[in-house]
């Protein structure tokens, strides 16, 4: 066949157009479990990680307000315990250590917030 009859475009615009197939049928078939993982989120459902999950990290003291979880990661410090604060969900402000010394932590300020 001469290049000229136009039959080389009927190859790649085939090719073309399976692959446009394909991604729609896959679109179809993602799309009403994608829907339902939508309606899922929006009642509360956290994927790829649980509420309380902070990793290396556990909540050494909660506090209602974050001026109270500051004075607590102040002690801490003070005692040499590195410290972070994580607002939670329900408002409140968690002030975390690293699991090794959270007993420690948490005697430190044993009255200062609520502990957990």
């Amino acid at each position: 066949m001469p290049p000229s009859d136009g039959w080389y475009l009927a190859g790649p615009l085939i090719a073309f157009a399976l692959v446009g197939l394909l991604a729609l049928a896959v679109r179809r078939g993602f799309g009403r479990d994608l829907g339902a993982l939508r309606e899922l989120r929006a009642d509360g459902l956290d994927l790829f990680r649980e509420p309380e999950d902070f990793g290396l990290l556990s909540p050494a003291a909660i506090a209602d307000d974050a001026e109270l979880a500051e004075q607590v990661r102040r002690i801490l410090a003070a005692a040499q315990i590195r410290s972070t604060l994580v607002w939670r969900r329900d408002g409140r402000v968690a002030v975390l250590v690293f699991a090794e010394v959270v007993e420690e932590a948490r005697r430190l300020v044993g009255g200062s917030a609520d502990r957990q």
